[in-house]
């Protein structure tokens, strides 16, 4: 029977709080760290099931990774061509960022793999990533002609490429990025908008030739990557749920520390202070590559507005949230050039407009979005997250301002990028 939680009403969300690590950096740590010859040491690492999964894969390919006291790790990196063939199907979990990434990392290694996933993460489309990655001559096949997991890779040497994606997408951008580092010459990607640039922000730290511009991205093949030290930031996408939920709650004044500022993925700062919300950076830094700041959030009257275009990638995996704070915002709220919505761990467009209709609020789905009218308040009721991670806080964040219980069903799901969701939840309320 799969777990659920019974959310009531908040008063004012007040103190000081620390998100788990960034699961986009912490996945590529492991991944450059093990193609980096040495050691490299990764602090504030994200314990979550999709990290798990990519940590897993790098152990059954030969890599040793230590887990050190207070959850660093340790990667004994091979360099580029030290990983060996697995000798079992390399589980994914549900995370999509490892089974894309991965498939290009593969496609340019000496031996045979093949990737699966939960039930879930075998529903997702493959095919945006294994298309462009067979322009470089990889040889990846699946079920579903080619666009669904299992997905068995058959190492080759690849060429070098440019290529024109029709999507902002980090993960295709990253998969041909790991394939180029395979290739000889120079492979280029670019895209309609810029996508969150983490590989080649790590890729540049750990010793690789990446060159960015406007438009796109350029890494030389072969490099020499060297271990370095890696001090992962707090994940604004975790971040962002706290972020709404102390803006829509009355009395809420919260201190959100060390989050992941990267511009590619502060979309989320640009539309809630759009919206009218007030977000203090406070304290900012940089972190191996990275730049970071403490985020002062208090409670505020949220307005509707327009959101679309380049801040849609920017902030791709935060519009569950942003719906919820679109519900109480005065007016109306379009969201439109998100179709990509539709395609992550469940459709998310569908989903939120499903779960907060049911609770009262107003939402059209669009086919690229939502037009989400604002209300005072939503009702108590029982929804679901679809088995999606982001649906399931994102439902927490909108019964802090329902009128009865809400009750979520298939909460486990957090797990896999936020496992201290619910605690923190409590100590702030």
């Amino acid at each position: 029977m799969s777990e659920s939680r019974t959310i009531s009403a908040a008063g004012g969300l007040r103190g000081e709080i620390t998100v788990p690590g960034d699961k986009s950096i912490s996945h590529r740590s492991i991944m450059l760290g093990s193609l980096a010859k040495g050691t490299t040491l990764v602090h504030g690492f994200l314990h979550g099931e999709d990290n798990h999964a990519t940590l897993n894969a790098f152990r059954s390919m030969g890599i040793e990774i230590e887990e050190l006291a207070g959850g660093d790790l340790k990667i004994e990196g091979k360099g580029l061509h030290g990983l060996s063939e697995p000798g079992d199907v390399i589980d994914c979990g549900n995370s999509g960022t490892t089974i894309r990434l991965m498939t290009g990392l593969l496609a340019g290694q000496n031996f045979f793999s093949v990737l699966t996933g939960d039930r879930y993460l075998r529903r997702r489309p493959m095919k945006r990533v294994i298309g462009p990655l067979a322009t470089m001559g990889a040889k990846i096949w699946g079920r579903g002609g080619g666009d669904l997991a299992p997905l068995a890779i058959c190492g080759t040497k690849l060429q070098s490429t440019e290529y024109d994606s029709p999507i902002a997408s980090a993960q295709v951008k990253s998969a041909m990025i790991l394939a180029g580092l395979y290739a000889d010459g120079v492979t280029t990607v670019r895209e309609p908008h810029l996508s969150r640039d983490h590989s080649e922000r790590m890729l540049r730290y750990f010793g690789a030739d990446v060159r960015p511009f406007e438009g796109g991205v350029s890494v030389a093949g072969q490099p020499q990557l060297e271990g370095r030290e890696v001090f992962v930031p707090g994940d604004i996408s975790s971040a962002a749920f706290f972020m709404v939920a102390a803006l829509i709650v009355p009395g809420s004044e919260l201190l959100i520390r060390n989050v992941g500022l990267n511009p590619t993925r502060s979309g989320i700062i640009d539309i809630l202070q759009e919206m009218g919300g007030s977000l203090e950076l406070v304290n900012p830094r940089e972190l191996s590559g990275e730049p970071v700041a403490d985020v002062l959030v208090r409670s505020s009257q949220l307005r509707g507005i327009e959101i679309g275009g380049s801040v849609v990638p920017r902030a791709i995996d935060e519009f569950p949230v942003v719906s919820v704070a679109a519900s109480f915002a005065e007016g109306t709220t379009t969201i439109r050039d998100a179709r990509e919505l539709r395609v992550k761990e469940t459709d998310r467009i569908a989903a939120m407009t499903s779960e907060l209709s049911a609770l009262g609020a107003k939402v059209e789905a669009r086919e690229d979005g939502m037009v989400i009218e604002g209300i005072e308040g939503l009702r108590g009721g029982g929804v679901t997250s679809h088995g999606d991670h982001r649906i399931a806080m994102s439902m927490a964040v909108a019964a802090l301002r329902a009128g009865g219980e809400v009750t979520i069903e298939d909460t486990g799901c957090t797990a896999t990028s936020f496992p201290n969701f619910w605690q923190l939840l409590s100590e702030i309320r």
